[in-house]
């Protein structure tokens, strides 16, 4: 394996924000996804939301589950605290983290794969706990890593590189944080900065469950065709050292319109991505408005991008649960284990 490790040296007269730190204070380490994937497109938004928000690395809580989604916070944020958990499990880590040290900024990111399969059951009890948190999804519509399998939220009709069509319907995971109850809802495309790192800025602003859902092109999707240590190889004894596929080197795939217009994006294999921004004139506080609204444009074939909902008078677990303002981490064990007359007391009001 190939190490590629980050020049230690920058320029002397990089910007810098109101901590004195410049924003390659704010990546990670290099990345190891595919050249032109969406996901690091991503990755550079969210460097570039916190730097110029001047937010302390050390103070983030940064989790995430499996797939190429998952391995980018390896990008992001070498300075902070991050924990790559198990496939569809990013939800209950993070809820441990939160409830440990509320004053940790937690990021979770997921893929659709991720969150919208597996670790559905999770991603919707997360939202509805209200977890202070921005729950950010590198949305694809397929399995990157095991080679191109349509994920839940593909499109129905949509087809794979062979011509395969999706034959199911696809999870909505916009429509679902609406319903369940999350109080910021965003969805965004990963070639379109100039709305992605404002809405990354807001959400990591607002006190509650925010959700971003942002399509993030796969550039390589199925190419694989084989292993060199599958059975055939080992059965065969071919003379290939290895199959490898070659992945094209893509320019980033960017967009840049108007509110309330539509923009159809070319992606490398050659498809169309049908993007359409919200109007200006479009009332974010409206929770069912807002669900109706996604709904309408889906059933035109539009991917509506842009803050589609935000609570302004939103709560999060800690005021639900009334927990303590100091972090759970803090307190003592005297104040964790107040003793048997205590607990006596606080089973009488069950009986």
């Amino acid at each position: 394996m190939t190490f590629v490790a980050k020049p230690k040296v920058h320029h002397p007269k990089l910007p810098v924000n109101e901590l004195g730190l410049t924003r390659r204070d704010y990546e990670g380490s290099v990345s190891t996804l595919c050249a032109g994937c969406g996901h690091d497109s991503v990755s550079a938004a969210i460097v570039q939301a916190c730097a110029e928000l001047s937010l302390p690395p050390h103070r983030f809580a940064k989790v995430s589950g499996i797939g190429c989604s998952s391995k980018t916070p390896s990008y992001f944020l070498n300075k902070s605290h991050g924990f790559n958990s198990v496939h569809g499990r990013m939800p209950s880590v993070m809820t441990g983290s939160n409830l440990a040290n509320r004053d940790l900024i937690g990021v979770g990111v997921s893929g659709d794969g991720d969150s919208a399969s597996i670790g559905f059951g999770q991603f919707a009890h997360i939202v509805r706990r209200r977890i202070n948190m921005l729950y950010l999804v590198d949305n694809n519509g397929t399995y990157g890593l095991t080679k191109g399998q349509f994920s839940a939220t593909n499109d129905k009709g949509s087809t794979s590189k062979k011509g395969i069509p999706n034959l199911y319907e696809p999870i909505d995971l916009v429509s679902s944080a609406l319903q369940i109850g999350a109080s910021f809802v965003a969805r965004s495309f990963s070639g379109d900065k100039k709305q992605l790192v404002p809405l990354i800025k807001a959400a990591l602003s607002h006190k509650g469950m925010a959700f971003i859902d942002v399509i993030s092109p796969c550039v390589a999707f199925n190419n694989h065709s084989g292993s060199t240590k599958s059975y055939e190889f080992v059965r065969d004894h071919i003379h290939n050292v290895m199959d490898a596929d070659l992945i094209m080197a893509h320019d980033e795939v960017t967009a840049d319109y108007a509110e309330g217009s539509r923009e159809d994006v070319t992606m490398p294999d050659g498809s169309t991505l049908q993007l359409y921004k919200v109007d200006a004139d479009y009332d974010p506080h409206d929770r069912v408005g807002a669900l109706n609204y996604v709904q309408r444009m889906q059933e035109k074939g539009e991917v509506v991008t842009g803050l589609l909902y935000v609570d302004p008078d939103a709560v999060e677990c800690h005021d639900i649960m009334d927990t303590v303002s100091q972090p759970l981490n803090e307190l003592t064990e005297a104040d964790l284990c107040p003793g048997s007359d205590t607990l006596d007391a606080l089973n009488q009001r069950y009986r």
